[in-house]
């Protein structure tokens, strides 16, 4: 990756820890966050969730930024993590699992693909979800192919929102100018919502005439589907979900690069 310049377009967070490891291999990284996640909840909506919180038997987690919110959210009620009681815990990703670990949690499963209907499936092959009450922690961006999935299987569903996603404004930011100006080797995508962010912010990021044109990476198959109907090539996806995967496959595809 020596002399690699790679965009990355994960919030400041998210791109810090990708960003150490693709410097400590000698890339140069352009932080161009095209999203913004922000705690975001209903109160009536939590207090109706937590007073029937014990009759869960299922709790839910697509995403990294949902256990983070939601645990913001259950320690302004709750005081002891034991008050998750019983209940079982599956997850998206293993972002999503690394974040339940920050908590001492462990997931009772996890997707065998990092989307939300191949989830829904892995639940269903557990056990039969027929009338099992499950509890699934979104954002305001979340697709619905899990919970309709979980309908299907006569699950009773509830849906917490705990964030919502916001397009950021990369007008001012000096990273997209250098981009558009100089180009990159790469770019990252790491969500959906990146991906849409990316169309809307199209003018903020046009390249000029002598600017490297960049080969574009998905963290995964969910991101890379939202590509696809975006007409976003895809040259690079993850080898398996989270850093390491994405790491992994740009060190690979850019091996044999001149």
């Amino acid at each position: 990756m020596q002399g690699r310049r790679i965009v990355l377009t994960r919030d400041q967070e998210g791109s810090g820890r990708l960003g150490s490891r693709l410097e400590a291999l000698g890339a140069e990284v352009l932080a161009v966050p095209l999203i913004e996640v922000r705690y975001d909840i209903d109160g009536e909506t939590l207090e109706e969730v937590m007073k029937d919180f014990a009759s869960y038997e299922w709790l839910v987690f697509t995403s990294r930024n949902g256990v983070k919110h939601f645990f913001t959210a259950f320690f302004r009620i709750f005081d002891d993590i034991r008050s998750l009681g019983f209940v079982r815990i599956a997850a998206v990703g293993k972002g999503t699992v690394e974040a339940l670990q920050y908590f001492h949690l462990k997931a009772d499963l996890v997707a065998p693909k990092a989307t939300g209907a191949d989830l829904a499936k892995a639940m269903s092959e557990e056990l039969t979800l027929d009338n099992l009450k499950v509890l699934v922690i979104v954002g305001n961006r979340n697709t619905d192919d899990l919970t309709k999935v979980l309908w299907e299987e006569r699950a009773i569903v509830d849906t917490l929102r705990v964030y919502s996603t916001h397009f950021c404004d990369l007008s001012e930011n000096p990273d997209a100018a250098r981009f558009r100006r100089e180009g990159a080797d790469a770019v990252v995508f790491a969500s959906a919502s990146a991906v849409q962010a990316f169309g809307e912010q199209a003018k903020h990021l046009s390249l000029e005439k002598e600017a490297r044109v960049p080969v574009l990476c998905s963290f995964g198959p969910s991101t890379s589907e939202r590509m696809k109907q975006a007409g976003i090539p895809v040259a690079v996806e993850a080898s398996s979900p989270g850093l390491d995967g994405m790491v992994e496959a740009l060190v690979d595809y850019f091996s044999d690069k001149p």
